[in-house]
């Protein structure tokens, strides 16, 4: 048998992390086993679904590197699909039109609530109406069997039982003959041959009615499994009010995928103690009978540990790609400074966001507006001005522009003002830099390069030149 997996999102919102987590579990039980991941956008609620919403949720697949083999299916592209199964189930009878008003199913449902009974449809149009009314336009409900248990075998939660007599028969198409959601996707995993399906235990209560609609279409259910929600670290249930709970907000925020995918893996998971793994490792290692039973807690600080480990350990090229994003939305060209590579290895040891990263190596894109006034305050002061005019003409004068050279001028120029090395190489960083805080200094004015670091050294020394700007 192909395992073939789906992740089924419906297009009302972002892609939000508990999303992402289940569709990483989905894509990593297909390609453990050598399977299929199948896209299937559900997006059958014409009101709230949005083109917006689709791009949002393809954008994040994309951005995580969650590649699906299949789709993305769209369910408003099927509703002849879903037409001919009504009609072959009606025809079969194990569906039946329904004329009872809404007046009738709500007052049918405040008198089994005043007798504390669960609400349920009570079968009226079951055995067929003699007389149908014709200014009623029918909905049709599935005959869902009335005695034994449906069983799910949950791959996460165990053996769950539903007893036929607590399942109404389910409207699977409205009056206006659009399907219902559980029909469709009952339909959708029977034609993609679904085998496997792992989503969120909100839709646990749906699986009995999928199954039984299933068996009745004379179709093998998928193997189930459910898995528990997010909670932010409050205990509550993870939203808005948690801080960022979109995939791209992730993004904006600075984070690398591989570090958001690493955290969500270890969402109600685990391999021993380890914390950081692979995607060839998660793909090894994951297996959903694995994945607690319990709600997992989310902990900011613990995904922004792991983004700070992949800035710093993942390929330097790759850290840069996904920089240029966070410059380009700073108005930064990065074609216009040095090699990009270049400033991710000079910046990742001091970065736990791409986002700091950015505003950290704007100024070798772009001559700082200004100097930090602390920064400024502390270390460009009028003792600075004959130092840094030496250190200008040496600079000048090199043969070649490299680090050794720049840090033994650096150096030189203290010593032959009596200086210990901070005192000259801070003034410089904040003439460079416009703050006390860059890379090492050798390897700041190699990147930034001769002409603008002679430049910015003339901008700081007429800066010296002016009265009153210091003690």
């Amino acid at each position: 048998m192909t395992i073939r997996t789906r992740f089924a999102p419906s297009p009302t919102g972002y892609l939000h992390v508990g999303g992402a987590r289940t569709a990483l579990f989905s894509w990593l039980y297909a390609r453990k086993h050598g399977g299929r991941f199948i896209l299937r956008i559900e997006d059958t609620d014409l009101e709230r679904s949005t083109a917006e919403s689709v791009d949002a949720i393809l954008q994040g697949m994309t951005w995580l590197g969650l590649e699906y083999d299949e789709g993305p299916f769209f369910q408003t592209h099927r509703f002849p699909r879903y037409q001919e199964v009504i009609q072959q189930m009606l025809k079969e009878g194990k569906a039946y039109h329904c004329y009872c008003t809404k007046e009738r199913l709500e007052s049918l449902r405040a008198e089994q609530m005043a007798r504390k009974e669960k609400p349920r449809y009570d079968g009226k149009c079951r055995h067929g109406v003699a007389n149908p009314p014709k200014d009623i336009p029918p909905v049709v409900r599935f005959k869902n069997p009335q005695e034994g248990a449906v069983t799910v075998e949950d791959l996460i939660r165990g053996r769950v039982a539903f007893q036929n007599a607590e399942l109404d028969d389910l409207i699977i198409a409205r009056s206006d003959g659009t399907p219902t959601y559980n029909f469709t996707v009952v339909v959708d995993d029977m034609d993609m041959k679904v085998s496997h399906v792992i989503r969120g235990d909100d839709h646990l209560n749906n699986t009995p009615r999928q199954m039984n609609m299933l068996k009745a279409l004379d179709v093998t259910p998928p193997v189930y499994a459910h898995v528990p929600m997010i909670l932010g670290a409050d205990g509550a249930r993870l939203s808005k009010r948690h801080g960022a709970v979109s995939v791209m907000q992730y993004r904006d925020d600075g984070y690398l995928p591989e570090a958001l995918l690493n955290y969500l893996v270890r969402l109600g998971w685990s391999h021993g103690d380890q914390e950081v793994f692979t995607l060839d490792e998660m793909v090894k290692l994951f297996d959903v009978t694995q994945v607690h039973s319990s709600a997992a807690a989310f902990n900011p600080e613990k995904l922004l540990w792991l983004n700070q480990h992949y800035i710093k350990s993942s390929d330097p090229a790759h850290v840069a790609h996904h920089l240029s994003y966070h410059l380009g939305k700073m108005g930064v060209d990065p074609s216009t400074g040095p090699d990009l590579i270049e400033v991710v290895k000079a910046q990742r040891e001091r970065a736990k966001t791409l986002v700091e990263m950015a505003q950290n190596s704007v100024f070798f894109y772009r001559e700082p507006e200004g100097y930090d006034p602390k920064d400024a305050a502390a270390h460009l002061k009028h003792e600075a001005e004959k130092p840094l005019g030496e250190l200008r003409a040496r600079l000048a004068a090199l043969p070649l522009w490299l680090p050794e050279p720049i840090h033994a001028t650096v150096n030189g120029v203290a010593e032959a003002h009596g200086l210990k090395l901070g005192k000259v190489a801070q003034p410089l960083r904040v003439a460079v830099a416009g703050r006390g805080v860059s890379p090492p200094i050798d390897a700041t004015l190699t990147l930034l390069g001769r002409e603008k670091t002679l430049n910015r050294l003339d901008r700081a020394l007429d800066y010296l030149k002016k009265p009153g700007h210091s003690a």
